[in-house]
C-alpha cells in the first residue's frame, strides 16, 4: 500500500514551491527587462548607423526609396 502523505508536509511542500516559482518569475521577468533593454539599444545604433549612411550617400529620398523597393520586388 502506498505511503499517505501527510497533509502538514504536502501543504509545507506547496507553500515552498509557491515561493520557488514566484522568485523565477522575478528572476525571468528582469532576464527579460535585460533583453528588451538591450535589444531597444541594439536597433537604436542601428538606426543612427543607417540615417548616417543614407546622409553620407549624397543620394536623395526618391533614390533610395526606388532602390529599396527595386531589390524588394525582384526578390
Amino acid at each position: 500500500m502506498a505511503r499517505e502523505i501527510n497533509a502538514e508536509l504536502l501543504d509545507t511542500k506547496i507553500e515552498k514551491a509557491q515561493k520557488n516559482l514566484v522568485k523565477a518569475k522575478h528572476r525571468y521577468d528582469a532576464a527579460a527587462a535585460t533583453l528588451k533593454d538591450l535589444l531597444d539599444k541594439r536597433d537604436a545604433l542601428r538606426q543612427k548607423k543607417l540615417l548616417d549612411a543614407i546622409a553620407q550617400s549624397g543620394r536623395s529620398y526618391e533614390e533610395i526609396m526606388q532602390y529599396l523597393h527595386s531589390k524588394s520586388e525582384e526578390a
